[in-house]
């Protein structure tokens, strides 16, 4: 009979993480280039602004530098407990943010590309999604963004938006609803 297996072994970003919390700053410089890629896509997604989103993952890793005595691994992954600071400074972010110029006033650039109907038909496609999208509810935006974009699973998305992974299922079936509504209005 074999003896029970004890807790899994730390994760690489657990052990940089405690390393971290005892003042290694090359600990920190290494979760930086584990966490910085996916933070900024998703960030990029769900703000639809990369100038914000570098901001915003800017903001994130002060956090992670911050306030790195505060992650329990016992509650989740490193990976997790970083996504959840960039997500809730996304959210505090859109929810601060206030429309300037409607998004069908302004010009698209002219493309260089070869095929110049394609690329306007994928431009105007982009365009339509993105204002769509401007239009969901930040959670719902989040919510797409996670599940679409890094393929996370509605439990991964239920911890990172600290609810259940049935409310994240109404959340995406809400989302996708409204989203076709918004589509549709915004059609030629």
């Amino acid at each position: 009979m074999m003896p029970p297996a004890g807790p899994p072994p730390p994760s690489a970003t657990s052990l940089l993480m405690a390393r971290l919390v005892a003042g290694d700053a090359r600990a920190f410089d290494a979760l930086v280039r584990v966490l910085q890629g996916p933070a900024l896509r998703l960030a990029d997604r769900t703000l639809n602004d990369r100038a914000g989103a570098e901001d915003v993952v800017q903001q994130a890793l002060t956090r992670l530098w911050s306030l790195a005595d505060r992650f329990d691994p016992a509650r989740g992954s490193v990976e997790g407990w970083f996504r959840r600071i960039v997500v809730n400074l996304c959210l505090d972010r859109r929810r601060a943010m206030r429309p300037v110029v409607p998004i069908d006033m302004i010009g698209e650039m002219p493309s260089d590309a070869p095929d110049p109907l394609a690329n306007a038909i994928a431009a105007d496609q982009n365009a339509r999604l993105a204002s769509a999208m401007a239009q969901l509810l930040p959670r719902q935006r989040v919510a797409l963004a996670l599940f679409h974009g890094d393929g996370l699973s509605m439990a991964e998305i239920a911890d990172v938006l600290e609810t259940t992974p049935k409310a994240v299922e109404g959340l995406l079936g809400r989302a996708r609803m409204e989203l076709k509504k918004l589509m549709g209005q915004t059609a030629p």
